[in-house]
């Protein structure tokens, strides 16, 4: 069994600190939450994770429409981001092989934190040595930048999320997350509004596109990542003594090319049932073919897993360790019940996910500007969530995380009824209003949610377990919201944001099971 050293007992560090808790005043409290060594890490390390996500998304899809490419061709340019999606496939391989030479010189976690955040770096620096206008050979050396910035980004999270669980015991992480929540959004304006107001300050523009422009702003995206680089060079690696997974190089070569193989199986069966699946116009049936294809995709995965043990290429008891033995602990952990926590932790997000697939459109339907629009949402409004994830932090510090999670999702739900107040009242007064609300609201939901994951995974598999509730999280939110738009063309944008009141409801009926029948802890690990 692995060797940790435990954090105290969660029941016992729970009850000491509630009992200091109450002795404290409110800036004692927050100054003992947020102002020590363990935030200011997540802080940076949340800043490093927020600055890579969109220049794959919106940053890149401008650069490339500013220099000619088509539209369908850009949007395609999104599939780069699915490594968000799909980290828990590879979070194994991360949780359990070594980096030879940087592990041992750095440990377990800040080796891979330090190989994802220069494989980072040198994607964004391959993306700005290309002009996607040269050629369509440019182009898919672009794509192929942008393929190795997603995998490494989500890469990253994956060591990042572990590392935060693994840092500090369980009364502490509504804090981290909280911080490391702010440090994303932070992270997020620069590599966002930040490098849209660079690529205009370097002077590129629809009318006027500059290579040399965006040219200049990813390579200062690049420079910016140093500070992730700089921090995982400062932090301290957890406290933990974990047994290698095995000492052969063999076994270690024949898991990565498991692994390659699994992947290429769940790349064939994704597509192959995109192609056999018949194309309808209703949205539930959109939603329901996409999860067939995802489920087809994962049994796949998994077939080919134990096809490759079945022929003895694949060392079965490695295999059984890294992706099998994750799973299994916490289906014993909790027995059938788990059933009900992997049903809340996919649906808990999707009320907001759904309503914010289609906002930016939404108000430039309602006939606001580019920069109204850019000033309110992406500046103003991740300010705004920057602040909730701060009051869901304190919230989740002082209270049941389960009754901080209903009041998150009864937040996230009603906030979407403004939005129909402001299809009657299209003004930037009332849009900033509903801005700062419905983030306000949307960061407050993520960070208690954050901290029930956390509270979720087992410390034995930190880098798996949250790999695998975290993309659960977004797989039903995100297919649904891809059909978000065929439910406004099919009726109207208050139908629409009433729908996404309506379906965060079930949500409350999930929490009230959970909070009644299980108890939510972390196990403890014999030494």
């Amino acid at each position: 069994m692995n060797q940790l050293n435990k954090h105290p007992s969660q029941s016992d560090s729970i009850t000491h600190q509630s009992s200091q808790t109450a002795n404290l005043t409110a800036w004692q409290a927050f100054a003992q939450a947020y102002l020590n060594r363990e935030s200011l890490a997540l802080l940076l390390l949340g800043f490093a994770a927020g600055v890579p996500i969109l220049l794959v998304f919106s940053s890149l899809g401008l650069w490339l429409r500013e220099a000619g490419i088509e539209r369908s061709t850009v949007t395609m340019f999104g599939w780069a981001a699915l490594g968000y999606s799909f980290k828990f496939i590879w979070a194994p391989l991360v949780d359990s092989l070594p980096l030879p030479v940087l592990t041992r010189s750095l440990g377990r976690r800040r080796s891979w934190l330090l190989l994802t955040q220069l494989l980072i770096i040198a994607a964004l620096v391959l993306m700005a040595l290309t002009n996607p206008q040269g050629s369509d050979q440019m182009l898919m050396v672009m794509a192929a930048a942008a393929v190795l910035l997603g995998f490494s980004s989500a890469s990253q999270d994956i060591v990042i999320d572990a590392y935060r669980i693994e840092i500090a015991p369980a009364q502490m992480q509504p804090a981290l997350s909280a911080t490391y929540i702010m440090g994303y959004r932070i992270g997020m304006i620069v590599s966002g509004a930040g490098a849209l107001y660079l690529a205009d300050f370097f002077g590129s523009t629809m009318e006027s596109y500059s290579y040399l422009a965006w040219q200049k702003t990813y390579l200062i995206m690049a420079a910016v990542m140093l500070i992730g680089v700089m921090t995982t060079l400062w932090i301290k690696e957890p406290t933990l003594s974990v047994k290698p997974a095995t000492e052969s190089n063999r076994d270690y070569l024949q898991m990565i090319l498991v692994f390659v193989a699994a992947v290429v199986a769940f790349i064939l069966a994704f597509r192959g049932m995109g192609t056999v699946l018949p194309e309808t116009e209703s949205v539930l049936m959109g939603f329901l073919y996409g999860c067939m294809q995802f489920m087809a995709s994962v049994i796949a995965f998994a077939v080919m897993i134990f096809a490759l043990i079945k022929v003895e290429f694949a060392p079965k008891q490695m295999v059984m360790r890294t992706w099998v033995e994750p799973v299994a602990e916490f289906f014993r952990r909790y027995g059938k019940k788990a059933l009900l926590l992997l049903a809340l932790i996919g649906v808990y997000r999707i009320s907001d996910v759904v309503a914010g697939n289609i906002s930016n459109i939404f108000y430039q339907d309602l006939g606001f500007s580019k920069t109204q629009i850019a000033n309110a949402v992406k500046v103003v409004g991740v300010v705004a969530s920057i602040g909730g994830s701060f009051v869901g932090g304190w919230i989740a510090q002082r209270m049941n995380i389960v009754k901080a999670m209903t009041l998150g999702a009864i937040l996230a739900c009603v906030t979407n009824l403004l939005f129909i107040l402001l299809v009657y009242t299209p003004v930037p007064m009332m849009m900033y209003f509903a801005v700062i609300v419905d983030n306000l609201a949307a960061g407050l939901a993520t960070a208690v949610f954050v901290a029930f994951l956390s509270a979720l995974t087992s410390i034995r598999f930190t880098a798996v377990q949250y790999a695998l509730f975290s993309s659960l999280m977004t797989l039903a939110p995100k297919l649904l919201g891809g059909y978000s738009g065929s439910i406004v063309d099919a009726t109207s944008y208050q139908f629409f944001f009433g729908f996404t009141f309506l379906i965060g409801i079930p949500v409350l009926l999930l929490i009230y099971l959970v909070n009644k029948h299980i108890k939510i802890s972390q196990p403890q690990i014999d030494p």
